[in-house]
Parts: C-alpha cells; sequence; structure tokens
C-alpha cells in the first residue's frame, strides 16, 4: 500500500509502501520423540514453532534452516512445505507472511539466540499457551500429509 509522508529534514513529500515482513517457521521432527518448540525470551512470549525472519537475500529455504541452528543447535533436513500464513493479526508486531516448513532434526535440542528455552512435545500433548498463531499452524500439520511422527 502506498503512503505518504513529508520528510522532517526538509518537508519534501515522500512515497514510501509498507509491506508485510516476511518470516519463517519449522515445525522440526525428532523421530520417536515430538517435535521441538522454543519458549520465546522476548514479546510475544509462549511457546512457538523455532523460526524468525528472514534476511535481506536470503531464501526461505536458508532461513529456516539458520532459524532452526540459532534457536534450538540443531542441523535440519527439511521434507517439505506445510503452507503460508499470512492473516494481517497473527503477529502482534506488525502484519508478517510465514512460510511453513516441516523438517527433521537429530541430536540434543538447546536454547540459543531468542529462545529462553527449547523442549520436544509429543505431538499429543502440546502446550496451550502458544504464540502467534501457532496454535493454527499445528492442528494443520496434525491433519497434513507431511506428518511422519
Amino acid at each position: 500500500m502506498l503512503h505518504k509522508a513529508k520528510c522532517p529534514a526538509c518537508g519534501h513529500d515522500l512515497e514510501y509502501y509498507k509491506n508485510p515482513t516476511p518470516t519463517v517457521d519449522t515445525i522440526i521432527e525428532l523421530p520417536g520423540q515430538g517435535i521441538v518448540l522454543v519458549h520465546r525470551r522476548n514479546f510475544p512470549l509462549g511457546w512457538a514453532i523455532p523460526g524468525g525472519f528472514v534476511d535481506d537475500g536470503e531464501s526461505v529455504e536458508d532461513a529456516a534452516r539458520r532459524e532452526a541452528l540459532e534457536e534450538t543447535g540443531l542441523h535440519i533436513a527439511l521434507s517439505g512445505l506445510l503452507g503460508v500464513y499470512s492473516a494481517p493479526e497473527r503477529d502482534p508486531r506488525g502484519h508478517t507472511i510465514t512460510t511453513v516448513f516441516v523438517a527433521t532434526g537429530l541430536g540434543t535440542p538447546m536454547a540459543g539466540d531468542d529462545a529462553a528455552r527449547v523442549a520436544v512435545y509429543p505431538i499429543d500433548r502440546l502446550p496451550s499457551n502458544m504464540a502467534f498463531d501457532h496454535n493454527s499452524i499445528l492442528h494443520d500439520y496434525l491433519r497434513s500429509s507431511l506428518r511422519k511422527l
């Protein structure tokens, strides 16, 4: 959407676009254990699917692998695309569009970056205090053919 403003320095009319920000989230399956969730260190608080913002010049696939490693310490193998979620109210910090992947991880997750804690949850015992729209995303995952657990 095109916005207009005045330059605070010179008063010149400016036009700019305010667009949604691209993000990624990855449902990481640990075979025989469950899925990896992180408890967020920053607002909005709660349990979340590991993910974050896509950097300039980065593909969504690379962003998913980078964010998983930063937040959980796990190297992952992407196995599929669950979907794209774009409701303007999905993130209270502003309009984001997330690409959600499913992946397999090996090893022991360790909290890092903006994750205060990390835990592996059996798919039938997920926490109720989820951030963003992650309850809805995990519901879609439970119904998807990508689910291997």
